[in-house]
């Protein structure tokens, strides 16, 4: 049977800490991926989207990014009911943002020097 499919950054040690969690909690119900030992395949967005931002893949092939990749991942687990505040009308703007904000940090971190010759799919 499908699984919805996480593709995180492993070389992060936050991220990582968060998949181990993740990975404890739901068990076997979705499949977390590095984004580093994956092949370059024409379903998904290039690498180095995937490194900019949280992707989940759901088994039905549609794809979610940011918090709402985040928030779906979770909802895996007995912890998930304590993600869906984020999705309220009122807050999900500030989470979004707040998300994206700290993902970009976290990127730029990261990778400082991106390869220029980086173009399509990686």
């Amino acid at each position: 049977m499908p699984r919805d499919t996480l593709f995180y950054d492993g070389q992060c040690p936050l991220c990582s800490v968060e998949m181990k969690k993740l990975r404890q909690q739901a068990g076997q119900q979705i499949q977390l991926v590095d984004i580093h030992s994956l092949s370059p395949s024409p379903e998904l967005p290039d690498k180095n989207a995937l490194l900019r931002s949280l992707h989940l893949q759901k088994a039905n092939g549609d794809l979610l990014q940011g918090i709402e990749a985040n928030v779906a991942a979770w909802q895996h687990t007995r912890l998930g009911i304590f993600w869906r505040w984020l999705r309220w009308p009122v807050i999900k703007p500030l989470a979004n943002f707040c998300y994206h904000y700290w993902a970009e940090r976290r990127y730029q971190q990261l990778y400082p020097n991106p390869h220029p010759t980086s173009t399509g799919k990686d």
